[in-house]
């Protein structure tokens, strides 16, 4: 597998493994770097925050928590950021770091705990800092360092201790040992000695760069051992006690090495310091800032002596009209006389150096360009921004004409004569912007063609002439950018073939065109019109063609415009093929039409502001396969439909900043599956229920980050204005309410059918259900209330009184002496029939069954059997007794299933075959009556069975 293929698969482990939960930060912001994994920033800075939140990615790279109120760092704060490399907690109330708190901190490389209240660094304070690279502490208490807290730094390089209470210097021992130590840094602290004899040291220090600037105590400085054979850098800078500071150094040979020395702002004699002068002998670099007593003291001859000075940084000094010696530093290379209160650089003030490269005279008062510029045959580099220079003459560059690089920026040039720079044939960056220029007076049609980078931004030119700047062969960027240009005439950028990026103002119906410009890359527009145009551009597409190299253009319309110069806009964007990044602002007035970017298939970064998009369609993004970035803040969008079907697959970064979103649709953003970053901020939110499903989503999706979600106002219901978006309760909004309508809808329209197919169907069934249950609760309370009131129940059809009465009643009750419950002498009048035919049934020992075809028929005699037939089954009682007093073929006993299948199972009489032998039936039907409850007593009753091919089987 090639090393690309690993690398990639590892980005995606640690991808996965790094942010596998959501991306919603409650109190922060996060932000993705250019490489692909580990330049993943946290913003948590100014939010007043008590403690560091748990939802931090674990993927964290970069976390900034300053401008808080932390108090302490504990152990579990940052445990599961493992790779992070930058922790800044400055600004914030910290007096307390928990022994291990960094301890799986092992890839971080600046920590910054500056502005704290930190007293004392502890044992283990900075355990696992194995990669440290540089720790600031500056601007704490710090009182007491342990003696080992810095012992495993050993990676470290950089350490700021500035601005703290540390008293005695043999303190910072330990970390003058460390391996790796190039710069200390010591500033306004309470040391009133710097003596090399309280560091017993063991070995000497690889320490480079020592500040002990602003030590207001410090009495003296001796440095009598070779301890420091590496110290380049040293900075003394406001120190010393008002008497003076004492300089111990017997042995020039242990400073052999520092070549930079600042002494800003000192507290010294000048005795002093021309005494420190005197000790170090490789003085390549001085910085002497707020010197100007010792200037005019006489410093600067000592300066001047030192072979092997190079730079001399004078700033901030209050020089005058004079420079006081300069003229002896014939050595410099680089003279920075910046902030210096200059009118004038007396003649012959630098003449002599003829090494000077870099010359920075930058915010000053110089109203021409010094005279001894002109000779500087060395000079590279001039520094003039910032002044009042007015005029510049043919002669003021002179001999310079080996000058790469000239500011002349915010001055009051208001013109340029032809010869201003025609000596400066290597001059590659010329900066002429914030300047009154109105005419360039042929300045650029010859010479200068070395001239790289020219701003002309921020002028008075009203007219950009054909061949303006033809004689600059070697451009690749220009600016003339300003608000005054009127017009651009067509041949105006004539010559340019190198250019790669160029920023122009241009009035919206220009003339110009950008024919020849073959390299140009990044094309920046701002069009500019007056209210008073009332007729549209008259521009054609020929004024931008040849841009086939183009990767970047920009159209910024100023003030009423008609829309984009050129109509139709994809005839502009036709010549672009190769186009990467489009922006507009300003430029449209209504969306464009959907086949605006047909011929740009490249394109990868769009930006359409300040335009009123409310009309936009989905179909404008179907020719941009590669969008990458999109960003249409200000442009009055109202919803967010369409992105639905705009198939933009490669999506990483969406704004819609500053619009009219009250709702968002989540799942309209499912469509954009790659999308990483979504900012909403600025939009009129409504805080309810119409917003729940996309604060949910904000909430737990491990994709997209919504940039500040935390912060999104609620604009609508009123009576939340003000509150935060993500603050509203959801909770409440996920039971859907048509969901609740739809199933109580459909159980109402089921029910209503069961209903309905109960009643037609199965409503004596349900009420015989019903009785049942009251039978079987009235059942129990027979057993509480004692024995059976009747030997038998009589079950008989109305047509079939007669044979009751005549045969049945006298023979059972009057001859054999049997208690009989008949309905029409024994039910209880005004009760329900059901509860009579209950009682009856479990008032009796037996139900006797008379059966004939209209018994069959017989609604009420088939509830009485069925109850009947409950009592046998459900409590296995024998109680029934079946009397047939007709012979019934088992095809007229199919209708009833019921009787058919009691019939299959018991035993029965019949009154058919006993007509002969009547005195025998009624002796069977006394057996009958007489025999027990138990299921199989009856096996040996056998009466009447009927012939099987007529009556039933």
């Amino acid at each position: 597998m090639a090393p690309s293929r690993l690398l990639l698969l590892a980005s995606q482990l640690l991808l996965l493994l790094g942010f596998s939960q959501p991306y919603f930060l409650t109190n922060c912001s996060l932000s993705h770097g250019s490489s692909p994994v580990w330049a993943v920033a946290v913003d948590c800075g100014g939010r007043q925050l008590l403690s560091v939140p748990a939802d931090l990615p674990p993927g964290t790279t970069s976390l900034f928590f300053s401008y808080n109120r932390l108090q302490a760092v504990s152990r579990l704060d940052f445990r599961s950021m493992r790779r992070l490399r930058r922790l800044v907690l400055s600004y914030n109330r910290i007096a307390r770091v928990e022994q291990g708190s960094f301890l799986h901190q092992g890839a971080l490389e600046t920590l910054d705990l500056s502005y704290n209240l930190l007293c004392n660094l502890t044992e283990n304070m900075f355990q696992g800092l194995s990669n440290l690279t540089r720790l600031d502490l500056s601007s704490n208490q710090i009182r007491v360092l342990h003696p080992i807290v810095f012992r495993l730094l050993t990676s470290v390089h950089t350490v700021l201790l500035e601005s703290n209470l540390l008293r005695r210097v043999e303190d910072v021992q330990p970390l003058l040992l460390l391996p790796n130590i190039h710069s200390l840094k010591l500033a306004s602290n309470l040391f009133t000695s710097f003596q090399s004899s309280d560091l017993p040291l063991t070995q000497s220090s690889a320490l480079e760069t020592l500040d002990l600037s602003s030590c207001r105590l410090l009495e003296s400085f001796g440095i009598t051992t070779p301890v420091f054979p590496c110290l380049r850098c040293l900075d003394l800078s406001m120190s010393g006690v008002q008497s003076g500071l004492r300089w111990d150094v017997t042995n020039r040979t242990f400073l052999r090495s520092v070549s930079q020395l600042s002494f800003n702002e000192p507290l010294l004699p000048l005795d002093n310091v021309l005494h420190v002068l005197q000790s170090l002998d490789s003085l390549a670099e001085v910085q002497l800032n707020y010197v100007e007593d010792w200037i005019r003291g006489g410093l600067l001859d000592t300066l001047c002596l030192i072979p092997t000075l190079r730079t001399l940084v004078l700033v901030y000094n209050h020089l005058g009209r004079s420079t006081l010696g300069l003229a002896r530093c014939s050595q410099l290379s680089i003279l920075d006389l910046s902030w210096t209160y200059l009118r004038t650089l007396p003649e012959g003030s630098v003449r002599s150096m003829k090494r000077l490269k870099v010359l920075r005279l930058q915010t000053n008062f110089l109203t021409e360009v010094p005279k001894d510029v002109g000779r500087l045959v060395s000079l590279r580099t001039l520094d003039l921004n910032d002044n009042l220079i007015s005029e510049l003459r043919c002669g003021d560059f002179g001999d310079a004409a080996g000058l790469t690089d000239l500011d002349l920026g915010t001055n009051r040039i208001a013109k340029l004569d032809g010869c201003a720079f025609q000596n400066l044939t290597r001059l590659r960056t010329l900066d002429l912007s914030h300047n009154l220029l109105w005419t360039y007076g042929g300045t650029f049609r010859t010479g200068l063609q070395s001239l790289e980078r020219l701003d002309l931004s921020r002028g008075f030119l009203f007219i950009l002439h054909n061949g303006d700047f033809q004689g600059l062969r070697s451009l690749r960027y220009l600016d003339v950018s300003s608000d005054h240009i009127g017009r651009v005439q067509q041949k105006a950028f004539g010559g340019l073939k190198d250019l790669e990026t160029l920023t122009v103002s241009i009035p919206l119906d220009y003339e110009c065109n950008f024919r020849g410009l073959r390299r140009l890359r990044n094309l920046t527009v701002y069009l500019s019109t007056d209210r008073g145009q009332t007729r549209p551009p008259r521009a054609s597409p020929q004024a931008l063609y040849e841009l086939r190299s183009l990767k970047t253009f920009t159209v910024v319309c100023r003030g009423f415009h008609f829309g984009i110069p050129l109509e139709p806009p994809e005839e502009l964007l036709q010549t672009m093929p190769g186009l990467e990044a489009f922006a507009a602002i300003n430029a449209f007035t209504s969306a464009p039409r959907p086949d605006t970017f047909r011929y740009l298939p490249r394109l990868q970064n769009l930006t359409l502001g300040k335009t009123d998009l409310s009309d936009l369609e989905p179909e404008l993004f179907h020719f941009v396969p590669d969008l990458q970035t999109l960003d249409l803040s200000e442009t009055s969008l109202r919803s967010l439909d369409f992105l639905s079907g705009a198939d933009l697959f490669r999506l990483r970064s969406l704004s819609l900043r500053d619009n009219r979103l009250v709702t968002v649709n989540h799942t309209v953003l499912r469509s954009l599956p790659a999308l990483v970053q979504l900012d909403l901020t600025g939009n009129p939110f409504a805080c309810d229920c119409s917003n729940a499903a996309f604060i949910e989503w904000a909430k737990t999706n491990n994709q997209t980050q919504v940039v500040n979600a935390h912060e999104y106002g609620c604009a609508f219901p009123p009576s939340r204005h003000g509150a935060r978006l993500m603050d509203f309760d959801t909770q409440s909004c996920f039971l859907d309410l048509g969901l609740v309508c739809f199933a109580s809808s459909g159980a109402l329209v089921v029910l209503t059918l069961l209903a309905s197919f109960v009643h037609h169907f199965l409503r004596w069934q349900m009420l015989y259900a019903y009785r049942l249950f009251l039978a079987f609760l009235y059942d129990r309370r027979r057993k509480r209330a004692g024995p059976e009131r009747y030997d038998a129940f009589v079950s008989y059809n109305v047509h079939d009184e007669d044979w009751v009465y005549r045969h049945l009643l006298p023979e059972l009750e009057g001859r054999q002496g049997w208690r009989l419950c008949l309905h029409h002498r024994d039910f209880q009048p005004g009760r329900p029939i059901l509860e009579n035919i209950t009682d009856a049934i479990y008032s009796s020992r037996k139900t006797l069954c008379v059966v004939s075809r209209r018994y069959l028929q017989s609604e009420w005699c088939s509830r009485e059997v069925q109850m009947a037939s409950f009592r046998l089954f459900d409590e296995q009682k024998d109680v029934l007794v079946l009397l047939f007093l007709e012979d019934i073929p088992s095809r007229y006993l199919s209708p009833y299933h019921r009787m058919r299948r009691l019939v299959k199972r018991r035993t029965y009489l019949s009154w058919t075959q006993a007509a002969s032998h009547p005195g025998l039936f009624w002796d069977n039907v006394r057996r009958a009556l007489e025999t027990g409850d138990g299921p199989g007593q009856d096996a040996a009753l056998l009466t009447g069975v009927p012939d099987p091919r007529q009556g039933p089987e």
